[in-house]
């Protein structure tokens, strides 16, 4: 009798997940200033609810984190995205 760990045959490759890097994308395009007035960039980073997305969502830096957040709270106080909504995308 044949040994059971030799027998093994897969038709398919097995599926083996690679994680893609996660980067900051700020810092990859050399952008410095984060303007509040752009609510469809602004939009990238909030989710369906309105809620801030985290950095280990976005991938982004801490630094440009909190200009991203400053950025959206800013926005919201002069009305151009809101605070709370359904289905906002």
């Amino acid at each position: 009798m044949a040994n059971a760990n030799t027998d093994i045959k897969y038709l398919t490759p097995i599926a083996v997940e690679t994680k893609k890097k996660k980067y900051c994308r700020f810092r990859k395009s050399g952008i410095k200033y984060i303007d509040y007035k752009d609510e469809n960039f602004l939009l990238k980073f909030v989710n369906d609810q309105g809620k801030i997305l985290p950095r280990r969502l976005t991938g982004t830096s801490t630094k440009y984190q909190r200009k991203v957040s400053q950025a959206i709270k800013r926005a919201r106080h002069l009305s151009l995205m809101p605070f709370v909504t359904d289905l906002l995308k």
